[in-house]
């Protein structure tokens, strides 16, 4: 019992995977939300600089969260089937790595924003073949970061490119 609300907590990212409407969209907010709280707490806010801090412990959560979407997954699919949307658990990590390496500013966590979302519910280039093919608690995951490393390439190139 307490496992499978474990689970849920962890497949929603916290209940935000109950919204009524986009609960993708809902996932990567507050994967952005963390990401800026993270960032005042390493006190780039004001610096647009990069932290290596900051890219070091969204690492360490991308893998935690990534196993633990997975574990998840797996234990929610007799109960909810494969992969409903309200498991956005991949769409807050999605968002972590589309942002990794990316100096903070207003405008990155915009960009990050869209530019996931858009490769996350158009998924082309492939990624919608990932879960179809595979169709495992771990494809929930990864074709999300298969969308969030196309995203990460074109926020980079946008960044390298455009801000600099």
């Amino acid at each position: 019992m307490i496992e499978n609300k474990l689970a849920k907590l962890i497949a929603t990212s916290l209940g935000f995977g109950y919204a009524p409407f986009g609960p993708g969209t809902f996932g990567t907010a507050l994967g952005l939300i963390f990401y800026i709280l993270f960032a005042y707490f390493f006190d780039i806010v004001e610096s647009e600089s990069e932290s290596l801090h900051l890219n070091i412990l969204l690492i360490i959560l991308i893998f935690i969260f990534t196993w633990l979407g997975t574990w998840s997954a797996r234990k929610l699919e007799p109960e909810w089937g494969h992969d409903p949307g309200k498991i956005v658990i991949d769409e807050t990590i999605g968002v972590w790595i589309t942002i990794l390496f990316v100096p903070f500013s207003w405008i990155n966590v915009l960009l990050a924003f869209v530019i996931f979302r858009f490769f996350d519910i158009l998924k082309p280039l492939g990624i919608r073949a990932i879960d179809e093919k595979l169709h495992s608690p771990f494809s929930v995951m990864l074709d999300d970061i298969v969308a969030a490393i196309y995203s990460a390439i074109m926020l980079q190139l946008i960044v390298y490119f455009f801000m600099t």
